[in-house]
Parts: C-alpha cells; structure tokens; sequence
C-alpha cells in the first residue's frame, strides 16, 4: 500500500468499521469519518460530502479549518461536485492546475489545495449518497492508485452507517415537529406569543445546562424536552388560564393540577426524551426548600432537568408580558431569580445561569419589555 505500512492500515481500517458502526448521530459520525479517514490515507483534511436532493447540493457541516461550518456546492461545480455528478473517481495531482477545481472553499478558510482525491460514496444499491474528499498527501507526494482503492473500501464502509444515521436523523426530526406541535397545543391555550415563549425556554435551559458540564446529549434532551413542560394545561379551563386578575385558592389549586395532568399524560413512555419530559411535567414547580409543588420535592430529590428548566421558566415569564402584568426587564428578572438561590432555585443551577447569563441577555436584547425599561 501506500505510506503506511499494509498491517497498520488493515488497523485502522478494522478500526474504522467499529468506530462508525457505533455512532449512530449524523453530526458526530461525519466528524468520527473525517478524522479517520484522514489518518489512514495520511491527508492533511477530510471533507465529507452528502447530496441534499431538495436544493441540489453538496453539503458539508464536518470541513476540517472551516470550524464546522457547514459549507455547500451546486451539484457539478468544483472537484466534488463532479464527482458526485458523473461518479467518477478524480485524482488532481496539481489542483490549481486543473480546470475542474474550484477554489473557492480555499478563497475562504486561506488553504492552499495542493493535490486531492475525490471518490463517490454510494450505498450498496450503487445510488450515489455524497463525496469523500482528501487533500494534500502529507508525504509532499500524490495520492496514488492504493489511495483510491483504500478511500473507496472505506466509502463503502461507511456508507451504511451514513443512510442509518440519516434515518435517525429524519425519525428524531420527525419526533422533535411532533413534540413541537404538541407543546404548542397546549402553550396557545394559556398565551399568544407561543411560540417564542416556547423557543426561550428551551434556549435557557439549554445554555444552562451546557454551564452545568452536562454531556452533548443530555444538552439537547433539555433544550428540547423543556418545551412540554407545560403541557399539562391542555386539562384546564380558560376561565383559569386567561383570568387577569389573581386566582382564588381554589383556583390555584386547579392551576397546580397541571403538572399532575402533564405527568399522566407523559407517563410510561419508552422515549429517553419523552422522559426527560415527563420529569420535567411532573416537578418544574417543585423548589428547592420543598415548598413548591405537587410533590413537595426539596433539593436533590427534584431531577436535575426539572431544577433547570424551573429557572429558564421563571425568567422567561418575568420577561415576557402577560395579562397579570407588564414584562421586566431582562436584569431586574436576573435580579429577581438569584435571589431566590436556596429558597425556589438549586445554588449550582443559579450558578451555571449567572455563567451563561451574558450568552442568555443576548436573546432578549431586541424584545419589547412591555413598558418596563430594560435595564
């Protein structure tokens, strides 16, 4: 074979099957694909390519020196897209030298492409899914005829982890519209501006979380479990939801049946994230000093993605406007929530939320505050 002697590429080729075959994110496994893929042909980068048939695309989110920003390619332009137009191999000795390359993905990160090689990545029906791409051999050399064969037995072991990641994607996806939808069902019911209430929410417990060194996954579970919090109120009366003025107890006490409602409606799922929403519906009003409800919880005996979101929630509420008051500034319901450490919040909650606070008041600084001055 090539630089790499033949056992060490046969390594990480074995290497390679196992590490995709395991990842099942698309995001993650375009990232595991690249980084491999360059150490065995020993480039010095790896794009991976796929076709968005919707817009007539190659895109790429995982382009090493582009900071994972995702870059596209009209179908036929420039070295890949040819590739995935005619399905030809291209092996471009001299890049700036050949009339098929394009430079303008060098235009912008300021690389140089000295050499590449460009193979199609297909499924096992022979239907094309996108393009590998390698750059510059790190040798000073060209990539050679072992190059191609490696890179395309490497395609064809990746391409049956790229359709099912992109099958967990449109499933996950599809689960996500419908939860959205779900959680929008219930929050119009109780208040007009639905929709952004819901995407601050999740946006704020997203960031907190992040501040509290939770993994990537856990991350996502919150940002997008929170927007069911509420959905509970879908078995309560308007009388209560839309009434202006402050409820009696008896009608607070039905207000607080809302969690139990969202409980049941939520309960024995096998979805890990319609768990996480589930513990979110039953405890997002419990506080930390036990005083809150149903349950009474206090401390740790509230879960941890319910302690967060009760603090996204309550910021939120303050500055958004609602038919009992005008909304507050963003800093006078910071104040507000860090006054509550010990008493409504978790300390380490309120802890990450003052971390995340600069990256939070940047989604409210162009909102209206309902009359109240931001300050």
């Amino acid at each position: 074979m090539t630089t790499l002697d033949a056992d060490k590429q046969l390594q990480l080729l074995i290497k390679f099957g196992g590490l995709v075959s395991r990842e099942p994110r698309l995001d993650p496994l375009l990232e595991l694909i690249a980084d491999q893929v360059r150490a065995i042909l020993n480039a010095d980068r790896c794009t991976v390519f796929l076709i968005d048939l919707q817009t007539n695309e190659l895109w790429s989110k995982i382009a090493q020196g582009l900071e994972h920003q995702e870059i596209r390619i009209p179908m036929g332009k420039g070295l890949a897209g040819i590739t995935a137009v005619t399905g030809e191999t291209i092996n471009s000795v001299l890049a700036y030298g050949d009339s098929r390359f394009s430079a303008d993905i060098d235009r912008v990160t300021g690389y140089r492409t000295r050499n590449a090689l460009t193979v199609p990545l297909k499924n096992n029906k022979g239907e094309m899914l996108g393009v590998f791409q390698v750059l510059n051999k790190l040798d000073g050399g060209d990539f050679t005829g072992d190059d191609i064969g490696l890179l395309t037995l490497l395609g064809t072991v990746a391409a049956n982890s790229l359709e099912n990641a992109r099958l967990y994607e449109d499933i996950r996806r599809t689960q996500l519209e419908t939860i959205y939808r779900l959680a929008i069902t219930a929050e119009y019911r109780d208040q007009q501006d639905t929709a952004l209430h819901l995407k601050n929410i999740s946006a704020v417990s997203c960031l907190i979380a992040i501040a509290m060194g939770l993994s990537a996954d856990d991350c996502e579970d919150i940002r997008q479990a929170s927007t069911l919090h509420d959905i509970g109120k879908v078995g309560l009366c308007d009388a209560i939801l839309h009434k202006p003025g402050k409820l009696t107890p008896g009608e607070y006490e039905e207000m607080k049946k809302h969690t139990i409602y969202g409980a049941k409606i939520l309960a024995n799922t096998e979805s890990r994230l319609l768990r996480v929403a589930y513990r979110l519906a039953c405890a997002h009003h419990e506080k930390f000093d036990g005083s809150g409800y149903p349950n009474k919880l206090k401390g740790g005996e509230i879960p941890l993605e319910a302690r967060i979101v009760a603090v996204a929630d309550v910021f939120d509420a303050l500055c958004m406007p609602r038919v009992y008051k005008p909304a507050w500034g963003p800093q006078r319901a910071y104040d507000y929530v860090m006054a509550e450490s010990g008493k409504s919040f978790d300390p380490e909650v309120l802890a990450a939320f003052k971390a995340a606070f600069p990256k939070i008041l940047k989604i409210y600084e162009n909102m209206p505050v309902g009359g109240q001055a931001a300050v």
